[in-house]
Protein backbone atom coordinates (compact mmCIF):
# COMPACT_ATOMS: atom_id res chain seq x y z
CA UNK A 1 0.00 0.00 0.00
CA UNK A 2 2.70 2.20 -0.82
CA UNK A 3 1.57 5.57 -1.31
CA UNK A 4 3.79 8.27 -2.86
CA UNK A 5 5.84 10.93 -0.27
CA UNK A 6 4.82 14.08 -0.21
CA UNK A 7 7.64 16.41 -1.85
CA UNK A 8 5.93 19.60 -1.06
CA UNK A 9 8.07 20.33 2.46
CA UNK A 10 11.33 20.15 1.21
CA UNK A 11 10.25 23.00 -1.13
CA UNK A 12 9.17 25.43 1.37
CA UNK A 13 5.58 26.64 2.00
CA UNK A 14 6.33 30.22 0.44
CA UNK A 15 7.22 28.24 -2.82
CA UNK A 16 3.84 26.83 -2.70
CA UNK A 17 2.52 29.67 -3.18
CA UNK A 18 1.23 30.84 -6.61
CA UNK A 19 1.62 34.70 -7.48
CA UNK A 20 -0.12 37.21 -6.08
CA UNK A 21 -3.59 37.39 -7.41
CA UNK A 22 -6.38 39.97 -7.22
CA UNK A 23 -8.99 37.55 -4.65
CA UNK A 24 -12.49 36.91 -5.99
CA UNK A 25 -14.81 39.25 -4.91
CA UNK A 26 -17.24 37.16 -2.87
CA UNK A 27 -19.01 37.79 0.31
CA UNK A 28 -19.43 34.15 2.23
CA UNK A 29 -17.56 30.90 0.62
CA UNK A 30 -18.83 27.39 2.02
CA UNK A 31 -16.52 24.46 2.94
CA UNK A 32 -18.43 21.36 2.91
CA UNK A 33 -17.34 18.12 4.60
CA UNK A 34 -19.27 15.09 4.38
CA UNK A 35 -18.42 13.69 8.25
CA UNK A 36 -19.74 14.50 11.77
CA UNK A 37 -19.46 18.08 13.83
CA UNK A 38 -16.37 16.76 16.03
CA UNK A 39 -14.57 14.33 14.21
CA UNK A 40 -10.80 15.02 12.63
CA UNK A 41 -12.33 16.00 9.18
CA UNK A 42 -14.60 18.19 10.32
CA UNK A 43 -12.09 19.87 12.29
CA UNK A 44 -9.53 20.58 9.81
CA UNK A 45 -12.04 22.00 7.83
CA UNK A 46 -12.95 24.82 10.62
CA UNK A 47 -9.30 25.03 11.00
CA UNK A 48 -8.95 25.70 7.69
CA UNK A 49 -12.29 27.78 6.91
CA UNK A 50 -10.80 30.36 10.07
CA UNK A 51 -7.90 30.78 8.59
CA UNK A 52 -9.32 31.48 4.93
CA UNK A 53 -11.55 33.97 6.71
CA UNK A 54 -10.66 37.96 4.93
CA UNK A 55 -8.13 35.87 2.92
CA UNK A 56 -10.01 33.92 0.71
CA UNK A 57 -13.36 35.26 1.42
CA UNK A 58 -15.24 37.71 3.63
CA UNK A 59 -16.84 34.68 5.40
CA UNK A 60 -16.17 30.93 5.60
CA UNK A 61 -18.64 28.62 6.72
CA UNK A 62 -18.70 24.83 7.31
CA UNK A 63 -20.97 23.29 6.02
CA UNK A 64 -21.47 19.28 7.06
CA UNK A 65 -23.61 16.85 4.40
CA UNK A 66 -23.36 13.44 6.25
CA UNK A 67 -24.07 10.58 4.31
CA UNK A 68 -23.13 7.62 2.27
CA UNK A 69 -19.89 7.70 4.08
CA UNK A 70 -18.92 10.88 2.90
CA UNK A 71 -19.91 10.67 -1.02
CA UNK A 72 -22.88 13.02 -0.44
CA UNK A 73 -20.56 16.24 0.13
CA UNK A 74 -18.35 15.21 -2.96
CA UNK A 75 -22.07 15.25 -5.19
CA UNK A 76 -22.69 18.47 -3.41
CA UNK A 77 -19.64 20.26 -4.23
CA UNK A 78 -20.18 18.44 -8.25
CA UNK A 79 -23.55 20.03 -8.10
CA UNK A 80 -22.33 23.77 -6.81
CA UNK A 81 -21.93 26.60 -9.26
CA UNK A 82 -17.95 26.73 -10.13
CA UNK A 83 -18.04 30.43 -8.65
CA UNK A 84 -15.17 29.51 -6.07
CA UNK A 85 -17.76 29.85 -3.42
CA UNK A 86 -18.57 26.25 -2.65
CA UNK A 87 -15.04 24.22 -1.85
CA UNK A 88 -15.22 20.90 -0.45
CA UNK A 89 -12.95 19.18 2.12
CA UNK A 90 -12.61 15.71 2.10
CA UNK A 91 -10.19 12.34 2.68
CA UNK A 92 -8.42 10.46 -0.08
CA UNK A 93 -11.06 7.20 0.01
CA UNK A 94 -13.63 9.01 -1.02
CA UNK A 95 -12.03 9.81 -4.26
CA UNK A 96 -9.14 7.19 -4.87
CA UNK A 97 -10.89 3.94 -2.86
CA UNK A 98 -14.49 4.42 -3.61
CA UNK A 99 -14.11 4.75 -7.77
CA UNK A 100 -12.41 1.25 -7.23
CA UNK A 101 -15.50 -0.21 -4.89
CA UNK A 102 -18.35 1.39 -6.55
CA UNK A 103 -20.64 1.57 -10.25
CA UNK A 104 -21.44 4.69 -12.00
CA UNK A 105 -25.13 4.50 -10.85
CA UNK A 106 -24.15 4.48 -6.88
CA UNK A 107 -20.97 6.54 -7.26
CA UNK A 108 -22.12 9.84 -8.77
CA UNK A 109 -18.90 11.54 -9.51
CA UNK A 110 -15.95 11.46 -11.48
CA UNK A 111 -13.06 12.48 -8.76
CA UNK A 112 -11.15 13.05 -12.36
CA UNK A 113 -13.59 15.48 -14.33
CA UNK A 114 -15.82 16.93 -11.61
CA UNK A 115 -13.76 18.43 -9.05
CA UNK A 116 -10.57 20.05 -8.98
CA UNK A 117 -7.63 19.90 -6.73
CA UNK A 118 -6.45 22.81 -4.44
CA UNK A 119 -3.91 20.93 -1.81
CA UNK A 120 -4.09 18.77 1.00
CA UNK A 121 -4.69 19.86 4.50
CA UNK A 122 -3.03 17.95 6.73
CA UNK A 123 -1.93 13.78 6.27
CA UNK A 124 -2.40 10.93 8.92
CA UNK A 125 -1.03 7.82 9.45
CA UNK A 126 -2.49 4.48 10.56
CA UNK A 127 -1.48 2.14 13.53
CA UNK A 128 -2.19 -1.62 14.00
CA UNK A 129 -3.75 -1.97 17.51
CA UNK A 130 -3.92 -5.33 19.47
CA UNK A 131 -5.82 -6.40 22.18
CA UNK A 132 -5.99 -8.59 24.93
CA UNK A 133 -7.35 -11.68 22.40
CA UNK A 134 -3.70 -11.51 20.87
CA UNK A 135 -2.13 -10.99 24.11
CA UNK A 136 -1.39 -7.42 23.45
CA UNK A 137 1.85 -8.09 21.70
CA UNK A 138 3.92 -5.37 20.93
CA UNK A 139 5.14 -5.89 16.92
CA UNK A 140 3.87 -7.43 13.99
CA UNK A 141 6.37 -9.85 14.27
CA UNK A 142 5.29 -11.04 17.71
CA UNK A 143 1.72 -10.68 16.34
CA UNK A 144 2.20 -12.87 13.70
CA UNK A 145 4.22 -15.43 16.00
CA UNK A 146 0.89 -15.91 18.05
CA UNK A 147 -1.09 -16.16 15.22
CA UNK A 148 0.47 -18.97 13.54
CA UNK A 149 -1.82 -22.24 13.09
CA UNK A 150 -4.87 -19.84 13.82
CA UNK A 151 -7.27 -19.33 11.59
CA UNK A 152 -9.93 -16.88 10.93
CA UNK A 153 -8.37 -14.28 12.94
CA UNK A 154 -10.93 -11.87 13.51
CA UNK A 155 -9.80 -7.98 13.03
CA UNK A 156 -11.59 -4.83 12.42
CA UNK A 157 -11.57 -1.58 10.61
CA UNK A 158 -13.45 1.94 11.33
CA UNK A 159 -15.37 0.99 8.21
CA UNK A 160 -15.67 -1.35 5.00
CA UNK A 161 -13.85 -0.48 2.04
CA UNK A 162 -12.09 2.17 3.66
CA UNK A 163 -8.06 2.59 2.99
CA UNK A 164 -7.72 0.70 6.79
CA UNK A 165 -9.67 -2.38 5.52
CA UNK A 166 -7.23 -2.66 2.86
CA UNK A 167 -4.40 -2.09 5.07
CA UNK A 168 -5.82 -5.15 7.52
CA UNK A 169 -5.82 -7.20 3.81
CA UNK A 170 -2.25 -6.25 2.88
CA UNK A 171 -1.28 -7.00 6.30
CA UNK A 172 -2.82 -10.49 6.13
CA UNK A 173 -0.93 -10.91 2.65
CA UNK A 174 2.32 -9.82 3.52
CA UNK A 175 1.72 -11.75 6.86
CA UNK A 176 0.43 -15.46 5.06
CA UNK A 177 -2.00 -14.63 7.89
CA UNK A 178 -5.87 -15.99 7.56
CA UNK A 179 -7.61 -13.08 8.95
CA UNK A 180 -11.30 -12.04 8.77
CA UNK A 181 -12.44 -8.36 8.46
CA UNK A 182 -15.30 -7.55 10.82
CA UNK A 183 -16.35 -3.87 9.45
CA UNK A 184 -17.23 -1.26 12.13
CA UNK A 185 -18.87 2.36 11.85
CA UNK A 186 -16.91 3.74 13.31
CA UNK A 187 -13.56 3.64 15.63
CA UNK A 188 -14.97 3.68 19.14
CA UNK A 189 -17.03 0.65 18.93
CA UNK A 190 -14.08 -1.27 17.55
CA UNK A 191 -11.70 -0.04 20.25
CA UNK A 192 -13.68 -1.23 22.43
CA UNK A 193 -14.38 -4.93 21.80
CA UNK A 194 -10.38 -4.86 21.15
CA UNK A 195 -10.01 -3.83 24.51
CA UNK A 196 -12.99 -6.53 25.64
CA UNK A 197 -11.11 -9.25 23.75
CA UNK A 198 -13.13 -9.91 21.06
CA UNK A 199 -10.89 -8.77 18.11
CA UNK A 200 -7.36 -9.72 17.79
CA UNK A 201 -6.13 -6.13 15.83
CA UNK A 202 -7.70 -3.37 14.64
CA UNK A 203 -6.58 -0.25 12.06
CA UNK A 204 -7.46 2.85 12.90
CA UNK A 205 -5.97 6.56 12.25
CA UNK A 206 -3.47 7.40 14.79
CA UNK A 207 -6.26 9.95 16.65
CA UNK A 208 -8.39 7.31 17.28
CA UNK A 209 -5.67 4.86 18.96
CA UNK A 210 -3.43 7.07 20.55
CA UNK A 211 -5.27 7.50 24.10
CA UNK A 212 -5.76 4.00 24.14
CA UNK A 213 -1.96 3.11 23.17
CA UNK A 214 -0.62 5.74 25.19
CA UNK A 215 -0.33 3.96 28.87
CA UNK A 216 2.35 1.66 29.43
CA UNK A 217 1.12 -1.79 30.05
CA UNK A 218 -2.76 -0.79 29.27
CA UNK A 219 -4.73 -3.70 26.90
CA UNK A 220 -3.50 -1.60 23.65
CA UNK A 221 -0.50 -1.87 21.88
CA UNK A 222 0.79 -0.77 18.71
CA UNK A 223 2.08 -3.56 16.75
CA UNK A 224 3.13 -1.03 13.94
CA UNK A 225 2.42 2.10 12.38
CA UNK A 226 2.48 2.97 8.51
CA UNK A 227 4.15 6.13 8.55
CA UNK A 228 8.08 6.43 6.61
CA UNK A 229 9.15 7.43 9.99
CA UNK A 230 8.52 6.70 14.07
CA UNK A 231 5.99 9.17 15.49
CA UNK A 232 7.22 11.75 17.71
CA UNK A 233 4.72 10.57 20.73
CA UNK A 234 5.37 6.50 19.89
CA UNK A 235 9.23 6.64 19.49
CA UNK A 236 9.16 3.42 20.97
CA UNK A 237 6.90 1.90 18.02
CA UNK A 238 8.10 0.49 15.00
CA UNK A 239 6.59 1.48 11.42
CA UNK A 240 5.73 -1.16 9.48
CA UNK A 241 8.85 -0.73 6.85
CA UNK A 242 11.39 -1.40 10.01
CA UNK A 243 9.95 -4.45 10.51
CA UNK A 244 10.43 -5.57 7.44
CA UNK A 245 7.12 -4.45 5.34
CA UNK A 246 8.28 -1.50 3.67
CA UNK A 247 4.80 -2.42 1.00
CA UNK A 248 2.34 -1.36 4.07
CA UNK A 249 4.11 2.39 4.37
CA UNK A 250 1.19 4.74 3.51
CA UNK A 251 -0.95 7.56 4.69
CA UNK A 252 -3.93 9.55 4.44
CA UNK A 253 -4.99 13.08 3.21
CA UNK A 254 -7.37 15.73 3.77
CA UNK A 255 -7.59 17.13 0.64
CA UNK A 256 -9.41 20.47 -0.96
CA UNK A 257 -11.31 20.57 -3.86
CA UNK A 258 -13.11 23.19 -6.19
CA UNK A 259 -16.11 22.22 -8.60
CA UNK A 260 -14.60 21.35 -12.09
CA UNK A 261 -15.20 24.65 -14.57
CA UNK A 262 -13.91 26.89 -11.44
CA UNK A 263 -11.78 29.31 -13.31
CA UNK A 264 -8.24 28.68 -12.76
CA UNK A 265 -7.61 32.56 -11.43
CA UNK A 266 -10.09 31.16 -8.71
CA UNK A 267 -8.52 27.72 -8.25
CA UNK A 268 -4.96 29.55 -7.86
CA UNK A 269 -6.35 32.25 -5.49
CA UNK A 270 -7.82 29.76 -3.23
CA UNK A 271 -4.33 27.71 -3.24
CA UNK A 272 -2.47 30.75 -2.48
CA UNK A 273 -5.08 31.57 0.68
CA UNK A 274 -4.99 27.70 1.63
CA UNK A 275 -1.12 27.33 1.61
CA UNK A 276 -0.67 30.25 3.82
CA UNK A 277 -3.46 28.76 6.33
CA UNK A 278 -1.45 25.60 6.36
CA UNK A 279 1.40 27.53 7.34
CA UNK A 280 0.47 29.18 10.26
CA UNK A 281 2.40 27.62 13.65
CA UNK A 282 -1.18 27.85 15.15
CA UNK A 283 -2.62 25.72 12.15
CA UNK A 284 -0.23 23.13 12.45
CA UNK A 285 -0.32 22.58 16.38
CA UNK A 286 -3.80 22.42 16.24
CA UNK A 287 -3.34 19.46 13.35
CA UNK A 288 -0.43 17.88 15.49
CA UNK A 289 -3.01 17.19 18.32
CA UNK A 290 -5.38 15.42 15.69
CA UNK A 291 -2.09 13.17 14.83
CA UNK A 292 -1.83 14.79 11.84
CA UNK A 293 0.91 16.74 9.96
CA UNK A 294 0.94 19.22 7.15
CA UNK A 295 1.45 18.01 3.71
CA UNK A 296 0.97 21.05 1.67
CA UNK A 297 1.37 20.64 -2.24
CA UNK A 298 1.15 22.76 -5.51
CA UNK A 299 -1.98 22.41 -7.90
CA UNK A 300 0.04 20.04 -10.28
CA UNK A 301 1.90 18.00 -7.88
CA UNK A 302 -1.26 17.38 -5.80
CA UNK A 303 -2.65 16.39 -8.87
CA UNK A 304 -0.01 14.18 -9.70
CA UNK A 305 0.11 12.37 -6.52
CA UNK A 306 -4.35 12.49 -6.26
CA UNK A 307 -4.04 9.88 -9.74
CA UNK A 308 -1.52 7.96 -8.24
CA UNK A 309 -3.29 7.28 -4.87
CA UNK A 310 -6.13 6.45 -7.31
CA UNK A 311 -3.77 3.84 -9.71
CA UNK A 312 -1.84 2.18 -6.88
CA UNK A 313 -5.28 1.38 -4.99
CA UNK A 314 -7.06 -0.54 -7.56
CA UNK A 315 -5.03 -3.72 -7.64
CA UNK A 316 -4.79 -4.03 -4.15
CA UNK A 317 -8.79 -3.82 -4.25
CA UNK A 318 -9.36 -6.14 -7.04
CA UNK A 319 -7.33 -8.47 -5.04
CA UNK A 320 -8.95 -8.48 -2.27
CA UNK A 321 -12.27 -9.25 -3.97
CA UNK A 322 -14.26 -6.89 -1.81
CA UNK A 323 -17.72 -5.35 -2.82
CA UNK A 324 -19.65 -3.27 -1.01
CA UNK A 325 -23.56 -4.44 -0.64
CA UNK A 326 -24.81 -1.06 -2.70
CA UNK A 327 -22.01 -1.14 -5.26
Amino acid sequence: MRIHRRTALGLGFAALAAPALAQPSRGTARVIVGFPAGGSADTTARLIAERLRGSYAQNVIVENRVGAAGRLAVEAVKAAEPDGNTILLTAASMLVIFPHLYRPATLRYDPFTDLLPVTPAGEFTFGMGVGPMANSVGTLSAFKEWAVGKSEIPYSSAAAGSMLHFLGVQVAKATGLSMTHIPYRGSAPAIQDLIGGRLAASYHPMVDLAPHAATPGGPVRLAGVSSEQRLPRFPDVPTFAEQGYPQLTGSEWFGLFLPARTPAAVQEALHRAAIEAIATPDYREAIARLEMRPSPLSIADFTRRFRADYEKWGPIIAESGFRPEES
